[in-house]
């Protein structure tokens, strides 16, 4: 396992991220903080310019790429959706080609999102693992470069962020973030540790989404099949090796969180802060709510991972309530 970066080193990668992505704020909201029973701030990741935190991953990992590989013409992703409009976003500050496959069935919204920003959509598979496996084969028959989901220069590009969060808002003793394949909270790992602080951080994970799960408490890579109506961002049926073992080392717990809890901090968002989320920014409150005995009179942060939903399923999960 490669060493985390230093305070130094993710200051650095914030010296050229943010002129591209402002950095975004951190709220604690008094309706919110009476419903969780603590003291809740909230790093607002869906603020960025493509309404998701993986943005700053992104532009550091094509930085450097383009030093590894000066003549660099081209690339291809897999995504669910806030993955790929963040490689469309930053493959076109670097005058780059983007190609990104999504499997069949996704986010109508997300799909046009990646169009707009300027990628070439590619469908392919009926699930995530299925379209990471084409998108491999597509850049190898195209001779262009394959970006994958998880890298650590992708955790440190998102890490310039939850650095900031860390600094700005009070001290907190546990931090909650939702886990996909891991490059948000590997950036959390690098910024607590780049700042000494003993903040717990704190994984999030789907119930229909249990690999992660697993492989935390075997303490090995563990695969499973993906159900979840709602935590799309969340549907990894299997963890990438990297990043658990930066997780194992460095995360305290997982806290599993059921679709219907994560609808509920939907909606809970919705009401108390008139901010949209998405599933998977839903899980880290859900997690929080669930938790609401142990963080009695504390204080916590929870990354609030994205906004990006389907007007369709939005307009059903505040029905619901």
């Amino acid at each position: 396992m490669q060493p985390l970066p230093t305070l130094a080193e993710i200051e650095s990668i914030a010296g050229f991220i943010d002129g591209a992505v402002p950095p975004t704020p951190q709220y604690s909201w008094p309706l919110l903080n009476a419903r969780a029973g603590c003291e809740v701030w909230v790093k607002h990741e869906n603020l960025t310019a493509i309404g998701s935190f993986k943005v700053r991953g992104a532009l550091n990992y094509f930085a450097r790429q383009r030093e590894r590989e000066p003549g660099l013409r081209g690339v291809v992703a897999a995504t669910r959706g806030n993955f790929g409009q963040a490689v469309a976003f930053a493959a076109r500050r670097h005058g780059l080609e983007a190609t990104v496959v999504v499997p069949h069935g996704n986010s109508p919204a997300k799909n046009a999102a990646m169009r707009a920003l300027g990628a070439e959509l590619v469908e392919e598979g009926d699930d995530f693992q299925a379209a990471l496996e084409h998108a491999e084969k597509l850049a190898t028959e195209r001779q262009l470069h394959y970006v994958p989901s998880f890298h650590r220069d992708l955790a440190w590009g998102n890490a310039v962020s939850t650095l900031r969060f860390l600094k700005t808002a009070p001290p907190l003793v546990r931090v909650y973030v939702p886990i996909g394949l891991g490059s948000g909270i590997c950036g959390m790992l690098a910024a607590r540790d780049a700042l000494g602080l003993a903040t717990a951080v704190i994984g999030v994970a789907a119930e229909g989404a249990p690999g992660i799960t697993q492989s935390f408490a075997e303490k090995r890579l563990c695969a499973h099949p993906v159900s979840t109506r709602i935590a799309d961002g969340m549907a990894c049926s299997t963890p990438n090796a990297a990043a658990l073992d930066y997780i194992l080392a460095g995360v305290e717990r997982i806290v599993v969180v059921s679709d219907d809890e994560i609808e509920a901090a939907i909606r809970a968002y919705s009401v108390d802060t008139r901010n949209i989320a998405e599933g998977a920014a839903g899980a880290g409150l859900a997690a929080v709510l669930k938790e609401k005995s142990a963080n009695a009179g504390r204080r916590v942060g929870v990354v609030f991972t994205g906004g990006n939903v389907d007007p369709p399923v939005l307009e059903r999960v505040l029905g619901a309530g």
